[in-house]
């Protein structure tokens, strides 16, 4: 195996711009994933793969290259990464760049190092005429991970099932069978306004939502800790946005703030909800609530003991299942039915940083780990 052609790869990718466009704002040259899917889709074509293209959103496609058995068709794997990115700090991200043993750049853990090691390792096997009797292995590039999953939901939706899903993401190539979910709640706090030097002919609702925050943050989350899940540890909450007021000498009216709940297997969106509405109303503390997601972003998790699960851990040396705190696309199609687990190199603390990297040295092993277990298919 080429590890400089991985290397290479993966310079190409980061600069090419594939923000996602929910995060693009005014700079549409670098929106949308359009220019890496159709450079990825040439370099599997001239790699004798099959390709073709799924519409997600106008201009923004996935990318399906399939790596047809010797035989019949009778298992299907799917490697699965992202090919959008969160917005760049500046354009200099778009310019990969090395330094002692690591490669720079936007997306080069999250997760752009993911897709260079899967597309390596199945163009590896197309090169060395080593295709598996009957297992077809399909390199499946998605759209929109990082704003509401459309990709990943749209192949959900697609008809077609995997044996195994392997997701794409920096995990310090471990594999993982269990994330959890991302329940965003927008809750509100209705005042009266009035003239800042007669507070008291007003309601204060920054003050009443204080209270809230306060509350959320310290006994709720003190209520979490006491409830463990065994891989994943516990749920959590954290107040993420707050708005409120318009100017100094006015008694603020109206105050907005987002929390982002992290759930475990076993916790449902309308049961996380009514939790905290309870647990308000116990305090008399009064909040309006809506949803701030409007996909469902489920916690996941795989049976390690499952058969496919099981060679691929087996294959990567790793006898204990991994949990992760951050949620992705496994969820999406293990919820439909598509048993899959999240592996790649890199390191969730590199994601989303001003100077984003990947070790090409964890690179490398992870084109090779994905490269032996791909080869011994059967």
């Amino acid at each position: 195996m080429d590890s400089k052609y991985t290397e290479h790869l993966l310079r190409q990718l980061i600069a090419l711009p594939s923000v996602n466009p929910a995060f693009s704002g005014t700079h549409a040259a670098v929106a949308g994933e359009h220019s890496v899917a159709d450079f990825l889709g040439a370099t599997a074509a001239r790699g004798g793969l099959d390709v073709e293209f799924q519409n997600v959103f106008p201009g923004r496609r996935n990318l399906l290259a399939r790596l047809s058995p010797a035989g019949r068709v009778r298992h299907r794997i799917w490697l699965v990464p992202h090919l959008d990115t969160v917005a760049a700090v500046n354009d200099g991200q778009f310019i990969p760049h090395r330094r002692n043993g690591r490669l720079y750049g936007r997306g080069a853990c999250d997760t752009k190092a993911s897709v260079a090691a899967m597309l390596h390792a199945v163009l590896e096997l197309a090169r060395a005429r080593h295709r598996p009797r009957e297992t077809e292995i399909t390199f499946a590039g998605v759209v929109d991970e990082e704003n509401a999953q459309a990709g990943s939901r749209a192949l959900a939706r697609g008809g077609l099932k995997a044996a195994l899903a392997i997701v794409g993401e920096p995990t310090r190539l471990k594999v993982v069978t269990a994330h959890k979910g991302s329940l965003w709640l927008r809750l509100h706090t209705q005042g009266k306004s009035a003239h800042g030097a007669r507070p008291e002919l007003g309601r204060n609702a920054i003050h009443a939502m204080a209270r809230i925050v306060d509350a959320l943050e310290t006994e709720y989350a003190k209520h979490l800790r006491r409830r463990r899940h065994p891989v994943l540890g516990c749920p959590t909450i954290s107040v993420g946005t707050i708005h409120g007021g318009t100017q100094p000498n006015i008694v603020p009216d109206a105050c907005d703030i987002t929390i982002d709940r992290r759930t475990v297997p076993g916790e449902t969106e309308t049961a996380v909800r009514r939790e905290i509405i309870d647990f308000l109303s116990r305090r008399k503390l009064k909040a309006g609530f809506s949803n701030e997601k409007l996909a469902p972003c489920l916690p996941m998790e795989t049976d390690p003991e499952h058969p496919w699960v099981r060679r691929f851990l087996n294959s990567a040396g790793q006898s204990k299942p991994s949990g992760v705190h951050f949620f992705c696309d496994a969820a999406v199609l293990s919820h439909a039915g598509i048993p899959s687990v999240v592996f790649g190199p890199g390191d969730i603390a590199q994601a989303h940083t001003s100077d984003e990297w990947i070790s090409l040295a964890s690179l490398e092993r992870g084109t090779r780990m994905l490269t032996k277990f791909l080869r011994d298919l059967p």
